[in-house]
C-alpha cells in the first residue's frame, strides 16, 4: 500500500506538470493579445512571411516565418525595391487577414491572423501577371498586376478566402514585358475614402488612373487618365480626404481632390524634400513620412485640410540603406522601415512633435529580395 506522503507527492508532480504545460502553451486569446510586424521576403524560389513580436516599447523580436505557397519576383532593373510598389503586403484589421502578393507565380496568398500566429488559408490566382499591390475596403479587394498590359482584378472577401468577381478584370493598356521594367510599371492600387473610386499609379507613363466603382463593386469599363508628372508612385489619403501623392521623379509631395467624374484637381502645390527618389508614404498622427530610397532617408511632411503641404524635416531619419516600404503601429506611435539593400528593418518611435527616435535594427532572414511590410 502506498503511503499518503507518496500519493501527495505524485499528485503535486502532476499538478506542477499540468501548470507548466499550460504556461508553455499560450491560449488563442493570449496569441491574439500579441502584436506583430510582418515582412514579406519575396524570395524568387519561395516567398515567405517573417513574423516579429512587437513589444510595448516598439522593439521587435523574431517569432516565426511562414511560406506563402508562391514565389516572389523582381522587376527588371529594380535596385532596392524588387516589386517597385506599395502595399504588396496588407493586413486587414476588420477580417484579421494578411494578403501577400506572389509576383513570381501570379498568385495571392491569404493568411488568417491571430496575434503573431499565421494560418495560410488560400493561394489564389491574382487575375494577371506579376501582382504587386492590393487594395481592401470592407468586403471588396482589388489586386494590381504590373506585367504586360497591366490589370486590376476584383475579389469578394468571404470568411478567410477571396472569391474572384467574374468579369471584374480591367486593363491599363500598357506595353510592359513580364516581369515589367521597374520604372514603367504600375506602383499602387487603392480605394478613395468613400469607396467610389479605385486609383492606380503608373510610374513611367506619369499616370494616375481613376476607375469608378459601382454599388456591386465592379469598375467602369475605362478609367479617367490623369497625367501627373514626374513618376507618380505611392499615395495615401490625408485630411479632408485629400489624395496625398508622392512623385519619385522630383522627390515631391502634392495633394489633390477627386471630382465626381474621376479627374484629379490640384489642392496643394508640390513640395520637394530635396532628397533622391521619394517613393513610399505612410501617415502617423498629423504627419506624413516619405521614404527616399536614393538618399537612404525618411522625410517628414505635414498636410493641412486646405491642401497645403509643408516640409517639416527633410531628413527625419537617415542612414537607412535603400529605404523602401514602411508601416506604422500602435496608432502611429511606431514607424518601421524596410532597408532594401541591407535586408533589415529599422524601427523608430514617433514623438509628439513628429520627430523620429531610433529604436533598433533587426535582420530579415532570407530577406535579400524583400519587399512588403505590415503590422497589426
Amino acid at each position: 500500500m502506498k503511503s499518503r506522503t507518496g500519493i501527495a507527492g505524485m499528485f503535486s508532480i502532476v499538478i506542477f506538470a499540468s501548470s507548466a504545460a499550460t504556461m508553455a502553451a499560450p491560449t488563442s486569446g493570449e496569441a491574439a493579445a500579441r502584436h506583430a510586424v510582418f515582412v514579406q521576403t519575396n524570395g524568387p524560389a519561395g516567398n515567405g512571411i517573417v513574423v516579429y513580436d512587437r513589444n510595448p516599447d516598439g522593439t521587435l523580436a523574431f517569432a516565426d516565418s511562414h511560406p506563402t505557397g508562391g514565389n516572389g519576383g523582381r522587376a527588371v532593373g529594380a535596385p532596392s525595391d524588387p516589386l517597385a510598389s506599395q502595399h504588396s503586403l496588407v493586413y486587414d484589421q476588420s477580417h484579421r487577414l494578411l494578403f501577400a502578393m506572389n509576383a513570381g507565380s501570379d498568385t495571392v496568398s491569404v493568411f488568417s491572423v491571430d496575434g503573431d500566429e499565421l494560418d495560410l488559408t488560400q493561394v489564389a490566382p491574382s487575375g494577371g501577371p506579376f501582382p504587386v499591390s492590393i487594395a481592401v475596403r470592407d468586403d471588396l479587394a482589388y489586386v494590381l498586376d504590373a506585367g504586360l498590359a497591366g490589370f486590376v482584378s476584383g475579389f469578394r472577401i468571404e470568411g478567410d478566402h477571396l472569391e474572384a468577381i467574374e468579369g471584374s478584370t480591367r486593363t491599363l493598356g500598357l506595353a510592359n514585358p513580364n516581369p515589367p521594367f521597374f520604372l514603367s510599371s504600375p506602383a499602387q492600387v487603392g480605394f478613395s475614402p468613400d469607396g467610389k473610386h479605385l486609383l492606380v499609379t503608373t510610374k513611367g507613363f506619369n499616370m494616375v488612373d481613376v476607375f469608378a466603382v459601382d454599388h456591386d463593386g465592379e469598375l467602369s469599363a475605362q478609367p479617367v487618365r490623369n497625367l501627373e508628372a514626374p513618376v507618380p508612385f505611392a499615395f495615401v489619403f490625408g485630411p479632408a480626404d485629400l489624395l496625398v501623392l508622392v512623385n519619385a521623379g522630383n522627390s515631391s509631395l502634392a495633394t489633390f481632390r477627386i471630382d465626381q467624374g474621376g479627374a484629379l484637381v490640384p489642392a496643394g502645390a508640390p513640395v520637394s524634400d530635396g532628397q533622391v527618389a521619394a517613393c513610399w508614404i505612410v501617415s502617423a498622427h498629423e504627419f506624413e513620412y516619405v521614404a527616399n530610397t536614393g538618399s537612404n532617408d525618411i522625410s517628414q511632411y505635414r498636410v493641412r485640410g486646405d491642401g497645403t503641404v509643408t516640409l517639416v524635416n527633410a531628413t527625419a531619419a537617415s542612414g537607412i540603406p535603400g529605404a523602401t516600404d514602411m508601416t506604422t503601429a500602435n496608432g502611429g506611435k511606431f514607424l518601421y522601415v524596410l532597408s532594401g539593400t541591407s535586408s533589415t528593418v529599422y524601427a523608430y518611435r514617433v514623438e509628439g512633435d513628429g520627430s523620429l527616435t531610433f529604436i533598433q535594427t533587426v535582420p530579415v532572414p532570407g530577406g535579400a529580395n524583400m519587399e512588403g511590410i505590415a503590422a497589426n
